[in-house]
């Protein structure tokens, strides 16, 4: 097993989040308080997920340039994890509309920078914290080529849905030749198992076409609009948090 780069900067972090319990209940209190505050008149808001490590001359960096540009258009905020690579180039595509950039930074020991192209800028000390705030304030994901914590997003929201708790939410695959293979071993081993259902999988898109993710999230805001006015008067949910 190879012994990871900035060995010490790691163990000073970890012993940190490992540290004194009661002070890390305040800290997570506040981070929660602050997210909650700083992002609670956010409304039709889509996150964008991917690697920090793609560089700014790669093709799907440009192409995310675009669709936050798209999305920005048809009035849809742009969440992202507001560091380097695919996060850069969702904040930046974002940047040249009305709507909000935001970025949702976490504190790193390595890659993770804050981009320049931030209207609104968190910084999350705790994963968790910053995972809720991407379910409690997105109402669509996109998710470009991107690494473990890429994918770690995509299957919790999967996980929340499939359980019931939160309400269906479009999760789009952007790139076919990144995505396919993923996709494939789902169908065919997955369901194939049984240890899920086809019926999971209905909330995933896969494309290579950014009007697509557009329409996909249009068509869900008017479906979440449609049901706003169905249960105006009857309940209290809040559908923001889908």
């Amino acid at each position: 097993m190879k012994t990871p780069n900035k060995q010490h900067d790691t163990a000073s972090i970890i012993d940190d989040v490992k540290g004194d319990q009661s002070w890390r209940i305040f800290r997570i209190i506040s981070e929660f308080t602050e997210g909650f505050d700083r992002l609670s008149g956010l409304s039709d808001a889509i996150s964008i997920f991917g690697s920090a490590r793609i560089q700014p001359d790669h093709h799907y960096y440009l192409k995310t340039v675009e669709i936050a540009g798209l999305l920005g258009q048809h009035n849809f905020a742009v969440i992202s994890g507001g560091g380097p690579g695919i996060m850069e180039a969702a904040n930046k595509g974002a940047k040249t509309q009305k709507p909000p950039a935001v970025g949702l930074n976490i504190e790193l020991p390595m890659e993770q920078r804050p981009n320049p192209y931030q209207d609104i800028s968190l910084n999350f000390r705790y994963f968790f914290v910053r995972k809720v705030m991407f379910v409690r304030h997105s109402m669509g994901y996109v998710c470009m080529p991107g690494g473990f914590g890429t994918l770690d997003e995509f299957f919790e929201s999967l996980t929340l849905m499939q359980t019931h708790k939160i309400y269906p939410l479009p999760l789009v695959l952007f790139g076919s030749d990144y995505w396919q293979g993923l996709m494939d071993w789902v169908r065919t081993t997955m369901i194939e198992y049984g240890t899920i259902s086809e019926e999971d999988l209905n909330f995933i898109t896969l494309t290579d076409d950014p009007q697509e993710v557009v329409d996909i999230m249009v068509r869900h805001r008017e479906w979440k609009n449609q049901q706003r006015r169905e249960s105006l008067g009857s309940n209290n949910i809040d559908y923001r948090y889908s």
